[in-house]
């Protein structure tokens, strides 16, 4: 993962139709507004109130970047700290080497803030207390997402773990240490080399060391050669209204999360008939909704390496700010890393018109010739502000020098059939009778999508 002054450069490097959208849609009105509510909740998007209040707080974080030198340095315990896992893909070079992953935690330590303040904050912003009929439920669903926004980070903190497979002798390591971000993030060997493509294995936190509930993340094996699929989250696969500020906080706080129309059984259909592609899953979101959005893959489409933006809402400076701001500056640095660890296998990208994704993955494709076989870009017509990001003339600018045939703009998934035939292979024609039985008789909702465009 990027350090805390890349994702600050990735921050500031702000695309003129990023600049755009945000003023548009007032983004710094609404960000000033929720920055002075939450300071005055005790949970500001700059903690050096709150993290006063915590002795030794602030020493440790200044000291983070010492990593294993640093005096501070400690197990992360039950009575202070919680700890996240994340899923990841396992690689390797040939088929005699070992299995290698990057295993990233993520280390909170609990107590930062007045949790129902900013509850308080998050629901006055968006309008829920003038709501007549509004339920306590809500309430309480908008404090389950924000809980991982208001624990501070814990830099200096180490967690034991093993990883555990069906194949070989279970092995302990040491995750470690977390940086000023409250991340750690290393490489190191997850299984045998007798282990095969899409195999499964575990790494778990070691409690009886630790005394914390323990983490779990799932590492999926994948061989050198077959196939990988680059997904975006926000809009692409979810519903989360990211060109609109009001939207975002309230897909992310109050709602149950939506897919978009068709996408879980066209990935169905595509993990099936590439036979099991190695999914990475590449948001602009902070990495403090991981579990949020592991749970929503998990529910509706295939398991894979969720990526995130590895700093929290309080480094970066807002919700907003890691959605809206450097999407193409961070989505690139993030793909240079998958394709450093699966250069041979072929790729299809798949993102959609709210951010920086036709750029993003057109400058990939010519960085690396033959390794992305295809780019799908929805087109969404479901959000505010959405004209400029879907002119004609900004997809033909941002796929300048990638042939047409490997590119396509799409509404619903049904419109890609042919494509994905062609790009799959005869070795996988079935799988245009499969979108095609699925798809069948959706000319209806196409029109209806773009009859919505047009009234917007």
């Amino acid at each position: 993962m990027a350090s805390f002054l890349e994702a600050a450069k990735q921050n500031f490097a702000e695309d003129p139709l990023e600049s755009e959208g945000r003023k548009d849609a007032e983004f710094l009105q609404l960000e000033t507004q929720l920055f002075a509510k939450l300071t005055k909740a005790g949970v500001s998007s700059v903690s050096p109130t709150a993290a006063i209040k915590m002795p030794g707080a602030v020493i440790e974080g200044l000291l983070g970047w010492l990593g294993n030198k640093n005096p501070f340095l400690k197990n992360a315990s039950a009575g202070q700290n919680e700890v996240w896992i994340l899923d990841n893909t396992a690689f390797k070079s040939s088929a005699m080497s070992t299995w290698r992953a990057e295993v990233v935690a993520c280390f909170f330590q609990h107590g930062r803030g007045d949790l129902t303040a900013a509850v308080a904050a998050i629901a006055d912003t968006i309008g829920l207390d003038g709501e007549p009929g509004h339920q306590a439920e809500t309430k309480a669903l908008i404090a389950e997402r924000l809980k991982p926004f208001i624990d501070a980070v814990a830099p200096a903190r180490t967690l034991p773990i093993v990883v555990e497979s069906q194949s070989h002798k279970p092995h302990k390591r040491k995750l470690g240490p977390s940086n000023t971000s409250g991340i750690s993030s290393q490489v190191f060997e997850v299984g045998a080399h007798s282990q095969k493509n899409g195999e499964v294995n575990h790494i778990k936190s070691d409690s009886s060391v630790s005394g914390l509930p323990q983490a779990e993340a799932v590492t999926h094996l994948a061989a050198p050669e077959g196939w990988g699929i680059i997904s975006d989250i926000d809009d692409t696969i979810k519903i989360t209204q990211t060109p609109d500020p009001i939207g975002i906080l309230r897909t992310t706080f109050t709602e149950p999360p939506q897919y978009t129309s068709h996408m879980p059984d066209f990935y169905k259909i595509l993990d099936e008939q590439l036979q099991k592609p190695a999914w990475f899953y590449l948001s602009a979101s902070p990495y403090n909704l991981y579990p949020f959005l592991r749970k929503f893959i998990q529910d509706y489409f295939p398991l894979g390496t969720i990526i995130l933006r590895d700093a929290s809402w309080m480094t970066l400076g807002g919700l907003f700010s890691t959605l809206t701001q450097g999407t193409k500056e961070y989505k690139t640095s993030r793909i240079d890393k998958i394709h450093d660890w699966l250069p041979h296998r072929k790729f299809i990208c798949i993102g959609d018109s709210t951010q920086m994704d036709p750029e993003t993955y057109a400058e990939s494709y010519k960085k690396y010739p033959g390794w992305i076989s295809a780019i799908y870009i929805r087109k969404v017509t479901d959000a505010p502000f959405m004209e400029k990001k879907n002119m004609p003339e900004r997809f033909e600018k941002a796929f300048e020098g990638v042939p047409p045939n490997v590119w396509k703009v799409f509404m619903l998934p049904d419109e890609l059939k042919d494509h994905v035939t062609h790009v799959a292979g005869e070795a996988h024609l079935g799988i245009m009778g499969q979108l095609s039985a699925f798809f069948c008789g959706h000319e209806r909702e196409r029109q209806q999508l773009e009859k919505d465009r047009v009234r917007q």
